[in-house]
């Protein structure tokens, strides 16, 4: 393996800053009181969780009060999907999502489906792109719960989520959005594109694992995720944890602190990216927008050749890299987000996601197609379909 490491996967996990780990290790020293109790050093706690719960709020332009802390961004999707479902029940049971959903979402409505619920898959363009009509179409008397993705984890594709919440604002129907990828890659005001439930994830941006936080607009009406005390307005019971939730409050404060400068940074690298591998490797498309997309993602299939074979050799030389969601990364399908653009199965199996980050640099792009270029020429050498077509 390489000496020198690159690492070009933080659409399925980020390192954690140094400030945010700097903020952090208080809460495992000094500030160890629960939040709950009513001495010193609970009241010391409490305070800096109200002030995490402040900087999420003031990141995606909501109330204190409408921020819940969660396990991580799965929780989330699945509290605002099962628990909006659980108490609207009487006002119906039809949820619309979209087709290239991540598998929180789509199992979570699969999950309800089996309990007699109607959920309807709409689909999308060849970009990733729901369209807003389609979504207006979809809207029954029963239906309370629209659910469709901020921006897409795989190909990138940023959603029209202020037409479609303006939708189902207007016909009287909850709107949720999965914005774990969006969170710290793009300007969100949730109040701004009409969302009622906003899922947000830490480690997506510079954060720690298994924090994440819920947007409830006030007056939402939701089931408890959790009976107990009085945690998180009696919504989610049990102790907050902490020092990962000052992680999640410091991570979403650096993340949009200076987001136009880290978004026109990450652009020009995916663009140079993007560029190199479609101009110096024949045969290989781009799947996604070019614009309307996230600025760290890249994803594109290459014809020929299997993902995971790309991915062992780049790993080889110190470089990671993925095929698509790190939670399917241990099924042999092709990507669903692949087939619902309208790709085979055969030229979905050779996709490669690159995700970026503010910490990559243009000297490791290079370097990463360079390596490619050399992998995929040997891995076409040995491949029959490629013989085959030449």
């Amino acid at each position: 393996m390489s000496e020198e490491r690159i690492y070009l996967d933080n659409a399925a996990t980020t390192q954690v800053s140094p400030e945010v780990l700097s903020a952090m290790v208080p809460c495992f020293s000094n500030i160890y009181g629960n939040p709950s109790s009513v001495h010193g050093f609970g009241r010391d706690a409490k305070m800096m969780l109200d002030i995490a719960r402040e900087k999420v709020a003031n990141a995606i332009g909501a109330k204190k009060t409408e921020i819940y802390f969660t396990g991580g961004g799965s929780e989330s999707d699945n509290w605002a999907i099962k628990g909006t479902a659980i108490a609207n029940a009487g006002k119906g049971r039809h949820i619309i999502t979209s087709a290239i959903e991540h598998h929180a979402v789509l199992h979570a409505c699969a999950a309800l489906e089996k309990q007699g619920y109607s959920v309807t898959y709409l689909p999308v363009d060849k970009e990733g792109f729901v369209d807003p009509e389609d979504v207006k179409k979809a809207i029954r008397p029963d239906t309370i719960l629209v659910t469709i993705m901020m921006a897409n984890n795989e190909i990138g594709t940023i959603e029209p989520v202020e037409e479609i919440g303006k939708i189902c604002r207007e016909a009287g129907v909850y709107f949720h959005t999965d914005a774990v990828q969006a969170v710290g890659n793009m300007h969100i005001d949730v109040a701004k594109m009409n969302i009622d439930m906003l899922s947000l994830s830490a480690h997506k941006f510079h954060g720690p694992k298994g924090v994440g936080a819920l947007y409830i607009r006030n007056g939402v009406k939701i089931a408890n995720l959790i009976d107990g005390g009085a945690q998180e307005r009696s919504k989610r019971a049990g102790t907050e944890n902490l020092p990962s939730i000052v992680g999640l409050g410091k991570a979403i404060e650096v993340a949009t602190r200076d987001i136009d400068t880290k978004i026109a940074y990450e652009s020009a690298l995916r663009d140079k990216l993007l560029t190199r591998i479609v101009n110096e490797i024949p045969e290989t498309r781009i799947n996604g927008p070019l614009k309307n997309r996230l600025p760290g993602n890249a994803n594109v299939c290459i014809k020929y050749i299997e993902g995971e074979g790309m991915l062992l050799m780049l790993d080889m030389q110190g470089i990671a890299a993925s095929s698509g969601s790190a939670c399917t990364s241990g099924s042999l399908d092709p990507s669903h987000v692949l087939l619902a653009i309208g790709l085979d199965h055969e030229t979905a199996h050779g996709s490669l996601r690159l995700s970026l980050s503010s910490l990559n640099t243009e000297e490791e792009i290079d370097k990463t197609v360079d390596v490619l270029k050399a992998s995929v020429e040997r891995l076409r050498s040995m491949s029959p379909l490629y013989n085959k077509a030449k």
